[in-house]
């Protein structure tokens, strides 16, 4: 029997979970719609559950794996939130005051059919939503991000923290024309 998740290094679950990209595939809408209810089941106090990410933009190739945003109010307790989610098979992968970051569909063996990852925060935490809807509106630079990510695809495949960096800047500079252009949406 191999190791158990929580007993691997960073660098053996970067080997175990590379990095890769594969064209858009619709069934990725149903299986967000599909755990966004059960979510929606698990925390009933959720006040919006949103698809973010590359999955949720039609036009590019992306990680198989869905983003989902979770909003909640201030006055919820993310540690109680955090305990229904670990229980219904979710994995904690992170924690500060006011975000609790979530995988599911990683195991001792790689990647499950489905893996998701789940961002538990507080309403207005939302840059994503900005972002995703500017690169769907928006198809040359939707083009662009996926163009830059297909060139960082090979050299970080096994280095999620050194791929999620070098999009930074880019990810930031059209969130920023997005919460211009939408001033209020979210």
């Amino acid at each position: 029997m191999g190791k158990k998740l929580s007993e691997m290094t960073l660098k053996e679950l970067w080997q175990l979970f590379p990095i890769f990209l594969t064209e858009h595939q619709s069934c990725w809408k149903e299986w967000y719609e599909q755990e966004a209810a059960f979510v929606k089941n698990v925390i009933p106090k959720a006040k919006r559950i949103s698809h973010i990410g590359s999955t949720a933009i039609s036009s590019i190739w992306a990680k198989p794996i869905i983003d989902i945003l979770v909003e909640v109010s201030k006055e919820c307790d993310l540690p109680d939130i955090k305990d229904a989610l670990v229980s219904s098979g979710y994995i904690c992968m992170s924690q500060s005051t006011d975000r609790i970051s979530f995988n599911k569909g990683y195991t001792e063996n790689g990647f499950a059919e489905k893996v998701f990852h789940l961002h538990l925060r507080y309403v207005g935490d939302n840059d994503e939503l900005y972002f995703r809807d500017y690169l769907v509106e928006h198809p040359d630079i939707a083009a662009e991000y996926e163009k830059m990510k297909l060139m960082l695809w090979k050299e970080y495949e096994h280095n999620r923290d050194g791929y999620t960096n070098a999009k930074t800047e880019f990810v930031q500079q059209y969130t920023e024309k997005a919460k211009l252009l939408y001033e209020s949406r979210y």
